[in-house]
């Protein structure tokens, strides 16, 4: 399961210096202003819009830039962007399956930064459908493990449209379809069990094993993708076995 979800994969991956933070704050009040256009800038009647708000005081974003794109995104205040998703697609080294999701509000930009990134790191860029067809959306919600069992989780998220548990290690994973992120969720809450991240990302169907030296390449293809301010998620197919992260971690 470890090269399949983003939370095993990126806890090795080196901790944010300060140039990473700050790109991860534009990224983190990006969301807040597109979540506010999308379903207004009242947190109480938009739950992703309070989602984002969570996920960014919890990244340590100052208040008033969360506040300040809220009111640009629900228009309350002037100077929104106009933000666009667009999706790449393509392969890394070792054939890798990669989708590059960004929020940009100049497509040039995104697609020269994009395509730059893959190209000086052993990738290449595929027309669109060449990789999107191995790869589902899907929700992800985190719990710590403390004193809990899969068992406890299982049942407080039954009922919720949960698919799976998974065990990280650490936490266990939830799994089910994106429109059931908050019903699992709120289940969670109501069993009193804390819930420590929430996620929409891209899953593959069929995963490439990978050994450290191989995921390396993928990383470094991954920290030059993530250098531009336009990309907001990457997600692959490869797959790392506890010994490949032991390694990495080394």
């Amino acid at each position: 399961m470890a090269g399949h979800s983003k939370w095993a994969t990126t806890k090795h991956k080196k901790a944010a210096n300060d140039a990473k933070r700050g790109k991860e704050f534009a990224k983190l009040v990006k969301n807040i202003e597109v979540a506010a256009r999308t379903g207004g800038g009242d947190p109480a009647a938009n739950p992703t819009l309070d989602d984002m708000i969570k996920k960014a005081k919890k990244a340590s974003v100052p208040n008033d830039n969360i506040e300040r794109a809220r009111k640009r995104g629900s228009g309350e205040e002037a100077g929104g962007a106009d933000w666009e998703t667009l999706m790449y697609e393509g392969y890394g080294p070792n054939g890798v399956a990669m989708l590059i999701e960004c929020l940009t509000d100049n497509r040039n930009r995104a697609a020269t930064e994009v395509r730059t990134a893959m190209t000086k790191n052993g990738g290449n860029l595929g027309e669109s459908g060449s990789v999107s067809y191995m790869f589902t959306r899907t929700g992800v919600v985190v719990v710590n493990k403390g004193e809990l069992g899969e068992d406890d989780v299982l049942m407080a998220v039954l009922e919720a449209g949960a698919e799976e548990v998974n065990d990280l290690g650490e936490q266990f994973e939830v799994v089910c379809a994106p429109t059931d992120i908050q019903a699992v969720k709120t289940a969670l809450e109501e069993a009193g069990i804390e819930v420590e991240d929430s996620d929409q990302e891209f899953r593959a169907s069929v995963e490439v094993p990978l050994e450290a030296d191989e995921a390396r390449k993928i990383f470094r293809l991954i920290d030059a993708l993530e250098d531009s301010d336009d990309v907001q998620n990457v997600f692959t197919n490869m797959n790392l076995s506890d010994e490949v992260l032991a390694e990495l971690d080394a």
